[in-house]
């Protein structure tokens, strides 16, 4: 976790990396750190945690017994979010029974977009830090965009996750307060970049809609001509819309995600696969079985929060599939590397064949119509017996709906390998269909 002593003497840093020392540190001493955190957690987690005391209790362990990595991954008990749900539910404990800390000494407590279900409560006590843990996470891929203290970003008003505009305070950078949500770009937004040239924003889907309705009437590469960079977040970022962004407007991207509820994974300058950063979050990557899968390979991320032992996370099962590699990066990080594939509750079986919301994507954004690539599938259940979609159109456009619906039918029919008659497609405007999303995204899918 990047802290006050860190930020402090990045004024003067010369280096593409805001902490070197961390970010680029040998195996033997990330194996080390990892291994000391982790005996301490379990050990205060039993200890001080309601859920985690019975379940170590349940899986046969003492306080004390956890004193290595190997006795780590070998006895203690997964947890996932129903976990923490169920405890909710049955002890009316808000906390789902992990706060390992009196409530009065919570410092933050702030929650997920909630499109997979109830919002996710993400619980935080922090001191002598320059910012909360969520706007630090951002810090380190910050400042290898190349942004720097006294430069001006521009920061949403959104704040279910925190006040993102503290960390940016931290490390001396101004944060431009404005509304950059759905209405606004053309016009305000705008205005504001004109005025004060400012270097970063993050993007998010509904950000994208706008950005092709300011491209209508700017030029784009002009207007965005003081940015170092842009990030994108709240789901994965379609192929096509990629390439729009960055080779015809110019935006240099940098897409981020979610380390499984523990924190951040970013892009780093390489832009191929998101790290996350070993000394905030240990990651396994397992089969169904809960056997680690080799460098490469597809199974689930497990995650275990080392930079909070308030509300502990340990090994969280995300429904997350990743491949991941633990080899140092190009980039000279040494934190592991995923690359996310979907989330396994997200597939759904339509006439016996798997789909994955990104297969569907990949159709979608190919028509010039729908390139933004906002649609929902929608199920009353895992195994359907046809495809039905929601599609979101470009509502400014003249656009032939029986044609366009054709195209989408034929283009999922081929690639996914269903018959067309087993395809409903159901055509909204953009709009429309961003009503139907969280804060943060559109689900993609939804039961009706």
């Amino acid at each position: 976790m990047t802290t006050v002593s860190a930020l402090r003497t990045a004024a003067g840093a010369t280096s593409r990396l805001l902490e070197p020392e961390v970010e680029t540190a040998p195996i033997g001493r990330i194996r080390a750190e990892q291994q000391r955190r982790v005996v301490d957690l379990a050990r205060l987690a039993q200890e001080r945690s309601a859920l985690h005391g019975e379940s170590f209790a349940a899986a046969g362990i003492s306080p004390g017994e956890i004193t290595s990595l190997e006795d780590f991954f070998a006895r203690v008990p997964f947890m996932n979010k129903d976990s923490i749900r169920a405890w909710r539910d049955r002890t009316g404990d808000a906390f789902g029974g992990l706060l390992t800390v009196d409530p009065a000494d919570v410092t933050t407590v702030t929650a997920s977009s909630g499109t997979t279900g109830d919002p996710t409560f993400f619980v935080e006590r922090w001191t002598g830090q320059a910012a909360a843990p969520l706007p630090t996470a951002y810090l380190r891929s910050l400042w290898e965009m190349g942004v720097r203290p006294g430069d001006k970003v521009l920061c949403s008003a959104a704040a279910f996750r925190g006040y993102i505009e503290d960390g940016s305070r931290a490390m001396g950078v101004v944060p431009i307060l404005v509304d950059t949500w759905m209405g606004n770009w053309v016009g305000e937004v705008a205005d504001v970049i004109r005025r004060h040239r400012p270097t970063y924003c993050q993007l998010m889907s509904m950000n994208l809609v706008e950005l092709e309705r300011l491209a209508a009437q700017e030029d784009i590469r002009e207007l965005m001509s003081s940015f170092v960079g842009f990030s994108f977040a709240g789901e994965p970022l379609g192929a096509r819309m990629r390439e729009k962004l960055t080779r015809e407007w110019g935006l240099d991207l940098w897409v981020y995600t979610s380390a499984g509820d523990t924190g951040l994974a970013w892009e780093c300058s390489e832009h191929d696969g998101f790290h996350i950063n070993w000394d905030e979050c240990l990651v396994e990557v397992l089969d169904a079985d809960g056997n680690p899968v080799p460098d490469g390979e597809v199974g689930e991320l497990v995650v275990t929060a080392l930079d909070n032992d308030t509300y502990p996370l340990i090994r969280y099962r995300t429904d997350d599939l990743v491949r991941a590699s633990t080899a140092t990066c190009p980039c000279g990080r040494t934190s592991p590397r995923v690359w996310v594939l979907g989330r396994a509750g997200d597939e759904t079986v339509v006439a016996g064949r798997a789909v994955l919301a990104q297969e569907v994507w990949a159709v979608v954004e190919q028509q010039d119509e729908t390139a933004t690539g906002l649609f929902q599938i929608i199920r009353p259940q895992r195994e359907v017996e046809r495809l039905r979609i929601r599609v979101g159109y470009d509502g400014d456009a003249q656009v032939d709906l029986s044609d366009l619906v054709r195209r989408l039918t034929a283009g999922l029919s081929t690639t996914l390998r269903i018959p067309a008659d087993l395809i409903d497609i159901l055509p909204e405007t953009a709009d429309q269909l961003l009503r139907r999303g969280s804060a943060a995204k559109v689900p993609r899918v939804a039961k009706s």
